[in-house]
């Protein structure tokens, strides 16, 4: 949050009430959210939930639920759920990013996001165990979320997303009541990370995982 504010030129905590700055900030999120537009946009992982819940709760104290926050924050919700099935490929994946430190690609291969200096990838069969484990438990606690909230939400999935993005994309306007683009103006801004050496830690985890069991 610290580095957002940062680039938003937001007043730093040290200098302002937590309040003044949890408005202030909020503020900055929902602008950056509609970029232009008169629709928000806000992807919200299941780790960072309990933080915007209590941050919410600070600016609209005695609501009785997160929907309840949520809407009073930013109006009237859509809630899209993306998920992968693929719970190796998407686990071989953070393992990846975390060891090579590279995490997004722009459309034409270059670097759109690197975390750390470039390093080999090594297979690791405990660390992508560990996070397969912890990809089901998010998903698990995002639907016993929806259900705790009564919120039915506009379910993606991911495979079909990667695979067919204008379609997706269209689906979600239509949920949105906006006019969908034209076909032929979107182009995916982002390019797989996915390669051989995926598809080989993926073999080899469910070898692995199979002489273990």
């Amino acid at each position: 949050m610290h580095d957002w504010a940062a680039r938003w030129g937001l007043p730093d905590t040290d200098t302002v009430s937590k309040t003044a700055f949890d408005t202030a900030y909020l503020r900055a999120v929902v602008k950056a959210g509609k970029a232009g537009t008169g629709i928000f946009g806000l992807r919200l992982q299941q780790a960072y939930l309990p933080l915007l819940s209590e941050t919410l709760d600070r600016l609209y104290p005695g609501l009785p639920s997160d929907r309840h926050r949520f809407e009073s924050a930013f109006g009237e919700t859509l809630y899209l759920h993306l998920s992968r099935s693929d719970k190796v490929a998407q686990a071989v994946s953070c393992v990846k990013a975390e060891q090579t430190g590279l995490w997004h690609l722009n459309a034409d291969g270059t670097e759109l996001e690197r975390q750390r200096p470039p390093q080999a990838p090594v297979y690791d069969f405990e660390s992508i165990h560990q996070n397969v484990i912890a990809l089901q438990r998010a998903e698990d606690a995002w639907r016993e979320w929806f259900d705790n909230q009564q919120i039915e939400p506009l379910r993606i999935s991911y495979e079909a997303f990667a695979d067919h993005p204008v379609e997706t994309l269209i689906d979600i306007c239509m949920a949105l009541g906006s006019d969908p683009p034209e076909v032929g103006t979107v182009r995916p801004d982002l390019a797989k990370l996915s390669d051989a050496v995926s598809r080989e830690w993926v073999r080899r985890y469910k070898a692995d995982l199979a002489a273990a069991t």
